[in-house]
């Protein structure tokens, strides 16, 4: 088996685990780890259980894409077709865990945010911990992008109510509630819960599983899931030159990151409540 730098591959019976495994950088989504994650994927398709399961490594699952891998985020894309390739590079390795043969689950703990929100939705099935925050980032400098692909899921009022506060935010039992997340189960009980499940899941032989995930895949592709990502990499990209994100990205050069994300610290709005008088 491939020795990985940013990923680590675990065997059990009846799972492979993909294990994002950056705990010093909250499992951020660097060029290597992506590039590592669809060469797993891949190899795994041949090799490993029957059934695919990914976890992140430390208090948390994943942080969202390693802005650090991409010029730190702190000035305008020099060229929005390399950006749009990036953007839509992302996604098809995404692709890869929903066109995968196997069964895929997520095990989600902790934190869970902007792009690994997104990653988790091409999961055949996904299982958080009741100590998880799926988040939006942030700062505003990008839209479209993330939450279109959660509306197949949760509906496009409950994407829209994610997507239009800054750094918006929702827990375990709210994700169960919208229908992001199939469980969610206490942070201890996550992994035993996530083996149990694969190995019931196993007892059903490697052939039928294909065939059945492919029929569900072709139902929700005919309800417009695949046709959902056509544009959303061309959105973001744009987004990404408008006047009011390039002003966004040079307070970010001249105050630094964490002071203009405490421009943006707002209460998430799930669950909702009244401000206080």
């Amino acid at each position: 088996m491939t020795q990985y730098e940013a990923i680590r591959i675990e065997h059990e019976p009846a799972l492979s685990w993909i294990v994002l495994d950056r705990p010093e950088a909250a499992n951020a989504l660097s060029p290597k780890l992506l590039d590592e994650f669809a060469e797993a994927l891949e190899t795994l398709r041949t090799e490993g259980g029957p059934v695919i399961a990914i976890r992140g490594e430390g208090r948390g699952f994943c942080s969202g894409i390693d802005l650090g891998g991409y010029g730190g985020g702190d000035a305008g894309p020099a060229d929005p077709m390399a950006d749009r390739a990036r953007l839509e590079a992302n996604v098809a390795r995404w692709l890869l865990m929903w066109d995968h043969p196997k069964p895929v689950i997520a095990a989600v703990h902790g934190y869970c945010m902007a792009a690994a929100a997104q990653m988790c939705v091409f999961a055949d099935i996904t299982i958080v911990a009741d100590n998880v925050r799926i988040g939006e980032p942030t700062i505003p400098i990008g839209g479209g992008f993330i939450a279109p692909t959660w509306v197949s899921l949760v509906g496009h009022k409950r994407a829209k109510e994610f997507a239009f506060v800054p750094g918006n935010s929702i827990d375990g039992p709210t994700a169960v509630e919208w229908g992001w997340a199939n469980h969610c189960v206490p942070a201890d009980t996550l992994i035993p819960a996530v083996r149990s499940l694969a190995e019931r899941i196993a007892l059903t032989p490697p052939e039928v599983l294909r065939l059945k995930k492919l029929s569900i895949n072709r139902a929700a592709e005919a309800a417009g899931f695949r046709q959902a990502l056509s544009g959303i990499a061309e959105i973001d990209a744009l987004l990404h030159l408008s006047p009011a994100v390039l002003e966004i990205r040079a307070r970010m050069k001249e105050k630094g990151l964490k002071a203009v994300i405490q421009e943006y610290k707002v209460a998430p709005t799930s669950p909702l409540t009244a401000p206080e008088e």
